[in-house]
């Protein structure tokens, strides 16, 4: 059955928060740009709050990623978009959530959390090719966060030499 979709707004809250306050409609990467646009909010939020608050803000991130991406699959019919990009901002927040704010430590965030999202190696690949849907979008960018936040602690201890 072939059924009409109703266009979504560009004003509609799904759009501006599935595509992180439009940073996901860039032509080119959008990932990437999505990423960095994650990042100042990120920073703002560690600065003042600390860690644990930016933690919790990627949870939220999370879970209001995969309301707003739902609501944005169903209007639009696809399945994966690359404009989604909240997927990225709950995945970079958490993996910034176990660096400190060092310019040297917010690079390392940016850089091994967007690998991991680019290579997709195990299990990010799998939930990647076998979780569908909203969550399917959302859930390979917080697991690449979580093994970016392992590996920022590793590397954070190997360089103030508490390995």
């Amino acid at each position: 059955m072939n059924q009409k979709i109703a266009p979504l707004s560009f004003w509609h809250p799904a759009v501006i928060l599935s595509t992180w306050l439009w940073s996901g409609l860039s032509p080119k990467a959008p990932g990437t740009v999505g990423s960095l646009a994650a990042l100042p909010f990120g920073i703002l939020i560690f600065h003042y709050f600390g860690a644990p608050a930016l933690g919790m803000a990627s949870l939220l991130a999370l879970l209001i990623g995969w309301w707003s991406t739902k609501i944005y699959l169903e209007k639009t019919g696809k399945s994966d978009p690359g404009e989604v990009v909240i997927d990225e901002v709950a995945g970079i927040w958490l993996a910034l959530h176990a660096a400190n704010l060092t310019p040297l430590m917010i690079f390392l965030t940016f850089v091994i959390f967007r690998a991991l999202d680019i290579f997709k190696p195990w299990p990010i690949g799998w939930l990647d090719r076998k979780v569908k849907g909203a969550f399917g979008v959302m859930i390979d960018d917080y697991v690449a966060g979580l093994i970016a936040s392992v590996l920022l602690v590793i590397i954070k201890r190997i360089y103030d030499g508490n390995f």
